[in-house]
């Protein structure tokens, strides 16, 4: 059985998106893939618009080509944007889970970044090449620091499709 990751608040929607996925097998995940949000911008590529929770090597804006399947199938052009992705921990204390998460929308918003959330532990923000990330890079450090979270650049490994 496939498992979907889906975006319920994509950032980029639009009564216009096109929804495709992208294969997450390539990345080590079997039999998962991702919902992802595209605008069309003609002759078959789309713009991604919503900010990947689990797909490498794609983010905002990127340009992208669909296969027949409609499986994100290449990488057209990418956009200047990244993604950073969080993932907190489990915690025992509800209370920390609710503090953590308020500090890191606050220094994303104070940063004026783009996010999304996959249930209330996992985050992907979309990091323009011309904003400073710094201070939420920090709130993130500290996480993880304390053994409380994980993150990751989307872009440590490139977009694949495993052909």
């Amino acid at each position: 059985m496939t498992v979907f990751i889906v975006h319920d608040e994509p950032v980029g929607r639009d009564q216009h998106n096109y929804i495709a996925h992208a294969d997450l097998a390539p990345f080590g995940l079997d039999g998962q893939k991702e919902q992802l949000w595209l605008k069309p911008v003609g002759d078959g590529v789309y713009s991604v618009a919503c900010i990947p929770f689990r797909t490498y090597g794609l983010a905002l804006g990127d340009r992208v080509r669909l296969s027949e399947n409609d499986e994100v199938s290449e990488m057209v052009e990418r956009s200047s944007h990244r993604v950073l992705r969080m993932l907190l921990m489990p915690t025992p204390d509800p209370g920390r889970l609710v503090e953590t998460t308020d500090r890191i929308r606050t220094e994303i918003s104070a940063a004026g970044l783009l996010s999304e959330w996959s249930g209330d532990r996992h985050v992907a923000v979309d990091i323009p090449a011309d904003r400073d990330p710094s201070d939420l890079y920090e709130v993130m450090k500290r996480e993880v620091a304390a053994d409380r979270a994980f993150w990751e650049w989307a872009d440590a490994m490139p977009f694949s499709t495993g052909n």
